[in-house]
């Protein structure tokens, strides 16, 4: 009866996998579950996605549950009246007066100081340019005005060579002192042209009276001189080109007195600040702009100065006044609350709208009041939404398809839950969409596809059906896209914390754009950004402390979770190194060859190397029952002497495997390892024992008793995965590999062969998608691992041990003696 009541036990475990069936285990035997016909399969997957798109689409077609049949722009069908006496407020034609506030809003100016101080800089150029003209033509006057007046001084500077050399004749330096000036001017004044030259000579000539010869032919030297500085200066003027720079500046500078020069150098930059602060829009015509610098200048400047002074601060002057935005929008806003409301008023009895005519705003305004307006569903808008929600269901299909063909019903719960989610929110006017944590779950869950496919496709339809701002979708649909795309390829969750940042950040500044030009002032938009950021921020927070409950709950089996269960300081893989370091060596070995497969092969590494170690927890239940564990102490199965029930022994790792995973919440697609490892393997040394220990041990009949090979053959199921499938080779290669020690490649690769071979022979593989082209590449990948771990070592040269210094004591004569 004993060796039954594994049996017993086996045939009272629950409903498992068996080379592709279904079994179930009951005490009277097995029942073999007949699948499901393939119709059938098909009815539900169709039900299924019906109902998928009968939730979403009354989850999120909010907008067509009290849709007014007599709305704004529609024909009435018959004449309405009011049933009673009502005032009320028509919002949208308010709404339209307000916006029209705010477009017709004057804009606010301000100075713009760079261009102010660019306008100083080119005042102060061109004062300095006159200084250096100025300096070039000479002093003015230069000689005292004593001697000759200022009026006569301007003349001869200006006078040409011909009118300069007849006042010269007139005013001859060479004559005799003292002389008879009454007699020589009537010779000689009445030939001169006109006043100035008469004035000039008679000053000439009345010089002499009060100095001597030597300060009269000075005089006459420094009038030559003045002469020739101020005509180079005059013909360096009028000689420049535009492309040299062409001065504003003519004579008139020249004839300007050293105080009238000064006193304008003195007033122009002051002028220019009292013209700056009052302002100079943009597209102000040059004729107002000179017109208004004239009256500024008039009665402010000398007025032989009045000109160049006009000249300069038209050649500096520009438009200094810009568009202030940040007030220009709060006064668009302050302009559009002042609007007062647009108030519609009717008695009982007067017409709303009569047959035929247009609905009008006021008109709905009052038969929405009544309850004329009659609202009811929407029936065709929602069937049409319901055609859009099927085709986007159809799209989610397609994608996950062709990028993840091995979703479980589980796994579309979870994202049609999800999905729900968001219609859910907008109703409860939560200010952000949960699309940036949709995205990141989605996508470290199922993958970067997935997670901007589920993403893309809500922000697709959810405006059709919800009212929901632009620019919040928008950013919230940037944030969700770079939460799916980068969540799926990232292996900590520090790094989700880090894309979090980035997703707040991305969406904050999403916001910021598509609302500049909405009119928000400046810092009510800032700080609204600044919040949606802090929102995006947020989900991810949200998305990333709910997922391992989610993980747990629907047994999900991610990148981040893999690697954690991959940690050594996990506490099953802390006891399978404690307690069967043997079998830890082995896992890590299994581990490393099977790895090196699946990233050949494009299977799941984390998946793989996480599986791997934890295939053989079982083996913890009796750590001395596995050979590699026994440090070359007794073995027990020899103490045993029962076939039967060792290979019993040898099975209940997988058993026990399975019980500690569950213990531990592993997840079915890690514990799937611990049975399809084995698959059906016949446990063939106690087989091939228990048959010998038959033929020793007749019964008393002389017939031989019956050796089952089920009986040496694990429970199953044989592998169902690529992964679980080369876990099962790699394990079964690890030991040959390691007994190999002088074996050349080939030999290596042979001995390979033929164990992959057997297991495809005792068709262990056939659920596994494994071919046979992968077979031999996986035998060839085995080996070069192998070669890896069984490199060459240098030999090193015995050294002889050398003998132990002599103490120095046994070196003294002392001691000698």
């Amino acid at each position: 009866m004993k060796r039954f009541q594994p049996l017993v036990q086996k045939l009272k475990q629950p409903c498992r996998r068996y080379g592709g069936r279904l079994y179930q285990g009951l005490t009277g035997g097995w029942r073999k579950l007949q699948p499901l016909p393939e119709s059938g399969k098909v009815t539900r997957s169709y039900v299924i996605s019906a109902l998928a798109v009968i939730s979403l689409a009354s989850a999120m077609g909010h907008r067509f549950y009290n849709a007014p049949k007599l709305d704004v722009g529609k024909a009435a069908p018959q004449t309405i009246y009011a049933p009673r006496d009502a005032t009320i407020e028509d919002k949208k034609a308010t709404e339209e007066k307000q916006k029209a506030a705010r477009t017709s809003a004057i804009s606010v100016l301000m100075l713009d100081q760079a261009v102010n101080q660019q306008i100083r800089d080119n005042v102060q150029r061109l004062l300095d340019e006159g200084n250096e003209l100025r300096r070039l033509a000479g002093p003015f006057p230069f000689t005292k005005t004593s001697i000759l007046s200022l009026g006569t001084q301007s003349y001869l500077r200006k006078a040409s060579e011909a009118e300069w050399q007849k006042l010269l004749s007139v005013a001859d330096p060479t004559a005799s002192f003292p002389r008879t000036t009454t007699a020589r001017s009537r010779l000689k004044l009445s030939d001169l042209a006109n006043d100035q030259q008469r004035r000039a000579a008679a000053e000439l000539l009345a010089y002499p009276r009060t100095a001597d010869s030597r300060d009269y032919i000075a005089l006459l030297e420094a009038i030559a001189e003045a002469r020739s500085l101020y005509a180079a200066t005059v013909s360096s003027l009028s000689s420049s080109t535009p492309s040299d720079g062409e001065s504003i500046y003519d004579a008139t500078l020249l004839d300007l007195s050293a105080a009238d020069w000064q006193q304008t150098r003195v007033k122009i930059p002051q002028l220019a600040e009292q013209i700056l602060a009052q302002g100079i829009a943009p597209g102000l015509t040059e004729a107002i702009l000179e017109s208004a610098v004239r009256l500024r200048v008039r009665g402010t400047l000398p007025a032989a100065a009045e000109e160049t002074g006009i000249k300069i601060l038209l050649a500096s002057l520009q438009p200094n006044l810009v568009r202030d935005e940040a007030q220009t929008r709060l006064r668009a806003e302050q302009a559009a609350q002042q609007v007062e409301p647009e108030m519609v008023s009717i008695r009982e009895g007067e017409v709303i709208v009569r047959t035929g005519e247009e609905i009008t705003t006021g008109d709905f305004a009052l038969l929405d009041h009544f309850g004329l307006s009659r609202r009811e569903i929407n029936w065709s808008g929602l069937i049409g939404f319901g055609v859009l929600v099927g085709g986007a269901v159809g799209v989610f299909w397609f994608v996950e398809r062709k990028f993840n063909p091995g979703m479980r019903r589980r796994d579309r719960l979870l994202i049609w839950l999800l999905s729900l989610t968001t219609p859910l929110l907008i109703v409860l006017r939560v200010p952000s969409t949960n699309l940036p944590a949709i995205g990141l779950l989605v996508g470290s869950f199922y993958g970067s596809p997935l997670g901007i496919a589920v993403t893309g496709i809500l922000a697709v339809i959810l405006p059709f059906g919800m009212s929901i701002p632009w620019s919040q979708l928008l950013s919230s649909t940037g944030a969700g896209l770079l939460g799916g795309w980068m969540a799926g390829r990232l292996r900590s969750r520090e790094e989700l914390a880090l894309l979090g940042i980035g997703v707040g950040i991305l969406q904050g500044s999403l916001y910021l754009v598509f609302n500049v030009a909405s009119g928000m002032v400046w810092y009510t938009l800032l700080g609204s950004a600044a919040i949606h950021a802090l929102l995006g921020l947020a989900w991810c927070i949200v998305a990333i402390g709910s997922s391992p409950y989610l993980e747990q709950l629907f047994d999900l089996v991610t990148t981040i979770r893999l690697v954690e269960l991959a940690n050594p300081n996990c506490y099953l893989l802390k006891q399978l190194a404690a307690k069967t370091p043997g079998t830890f060596q082995h896992t890590l070995f299994v581990a490393t060859l099977a790895e090196a497969a699946a990233r050949a092969l494009g299977c799941n590494v984390e998946l793989v190397r996480t599986g791997t170690l934890y295939h053989d927890i079982g083996k913890m239940h009796d750590p001395l029952g596995f050979i590699e564990n026994q440090m070359g102490g007794p073995n027990k199965h020899d103490l045993i002497n029962n076939p039967w029930k060792s290979a019993e022994i040898i099975k209940k790792h997988v058993s026990e495997g399975l019980v500690m995973a569950r213990k531990c919440r592993l997840p079915k697609a890690v514990q799937a390892f611990i049975p399809e490892h084995q698959g059906t393997m016949l446990i063939a040394y106690f087989y091939h024992q228990a048959q010998q220990w038959a033929q020793q041990h007749p019964k008393p009949n002389g017939t031989l008793l019956e050796v089952r090979e089920a009986d040496f053959r694990y429970d199953g199921p044989i592998p169902q995965s690529r992964e679980t499938g080369i876990v099962m080779l790699a394990d079964s290669c690890e030991a040959a590999l390691r007994s190999l020690k002088e074996a050349t490649y080939d030999e290596a690769l042979s001995m390979i062969n033929k164990i992959l071979r057997a297991r495809w022979q005792d068709k262990q593989l056939v659920n596994s998608g494994l071919t046979r082209e992968e077979m031999s590449k996986i035998a060839t990948i085995f080996v070069e691992v192998w070669q890896q771990f069984n490199h060459q070592r240098i030999a090193y040269p015995k050294v002889a041990v050398l003998p132990q210094p002599v103490l120095q004591e046994e070196q003294s004569p002392t001691a000698v003696k």
